[in-house]
């Protein structure tokens, strides 16, 4: 005869972000964010059009979310009490990113920014124009979360 385990609880993963708030986050882009967001734009721009330090504007496009609303690129959760961070998905392959990049994202990625930016500047577009930058990394690199 054989002794049934009683069953194991189903393990819950609770996402505990840690972004700051939305009236904090709004307040920083008010005062902060987008004003410094455009700046930031136009310098990664021209350093990716330059071709030689693309590797400096990709990365500053990459911290464009934390510019435009504090959005850290981590995020931790918690199993069981025990907090882990998540990992990043898996990436595409780099030699497609890389053409992608050239050939398509630092175009896309210029029209993308200018439009998330109109649609902050319009105060009811707020909302979209933050998700749209939060995804400019993978808009320009094809960089996925």
């Amino acid at each position: 005869m054989h002794n049934a385990s009683p069953q194991q609880p189903p393990i819950v993963v609770a996402a505990n972000r840690s972004n700051p708030g939305c009236l904090v986050t709004l307040l920083w882009f008010i005062f902060v964010g987008w004003w410094l967001s455009a700046i930031w734009i136009i310098v990664a721009w021209l350093l990716i059009v330059l071709v030689v330090t693309m590797p400096i504007g990709l990365v500053m496009l990459n911290k464009l979310p934390m510019i435009v609303s504090l959005r850290p690129e981590t995020t931790q959760f918690s199993v069981h009490g025990t907090v882990l961070r998540e990992t990043h998905l898996a990436q595409f392959p780099l030699a497609l990113r890389i053409v992608y990049a050239v050939l398509v994202g630092w175009w896309l990625s210029l029209a993308w920014m200018s439009v998330a930016w109109l649609a902050c500047a319009s105060l009811v577009g707020i909302p979209l124009g933050i998700w749209m930058f939060n995804r400019v990394p993978a808009v320009t690199t094809l960089r996925r979360y």
